[in-house]
């Protein structure tokens, strides 16, 4: 089994096992798969119908991959507060989407512009912070908001700071991810 379909039916069984208790997650996988034991962060993403249905996730690695996405998979599902629980007729025509996360860099820029010739649509994810607030979207944002203004203004937006009214140079940190996707 390759560790791509190892990641989704892990995050399926998490999700899962809150309908059926005869649903158990194998933690035997971390002895096959090695990977499993290393501290990363992820992002779960799930899909109804092409459409959101619930995303969550890690932006520092804190835990073991196992656990991040067994933890992401069910506040996806569970959590997200901008949708209700997932129901178990939503959760078989479900597709999950797993973003691995490298670790964010802080990029230098002096103005947007400067920032806009850094920033390379669908291969960085962004996370914005300013006067205390934090937002990011994930590299796969790009394919929605492909421009760069409506990019970064729908980021402060989701950030709560008004992009027309900044109080200076939000700090820009960037990442990439592999992303893993099955329906």
């Amino acid at each position: 089994m390759k560790i791509e379909d190892v990641l989704l039916k892990l995050a399926s069984d998490a999700i899962e096992s809150e309908f059926n208790d005869n649903i158990s997650i194998d933690s035997s996988l971390k002895e096959q798969f090695s990977i499993l034991k290393e501290q990363r962060a992820t992002f779960v993403t799930l899909y109804l119908e092409k459409k959101l249905r619930g995303c969550v996730g890690s932006l520092n690695a804190y835990q073991s991959l196992f656990d991040d996405i067994i933890s992401n998979a069910r506040a996806a599902a569970f959590s997200d507060l901008r949708f209700n629980r997932l129901s178990f007729e939503e959760f078989i025509n479900l597709e999950i989407e797993i973003s691995i996360l490298t670790p964010a860099e802080k990029l230098i820029y002096n103005d947007f512009e400067e920032l806009k010739q850094k920033l390379i649509p669908n291969k960085h994810g962004v996370i914005l912070e300013l006067d205390g607030k934090k937002a990011t979207f994930l590299p796969q944002v790009w394919e929605q908001l492909p421009n760069f203004e409506e990019f970064i203004s729908h980021l402060c937006k989701k950030a709560g700071l008004n992009p027309n009214k900044l109080s200076g140079y939000p700090k820009i940190q960037i990442y990439e991810v592999q992303k893993i996707k099955k329906s």
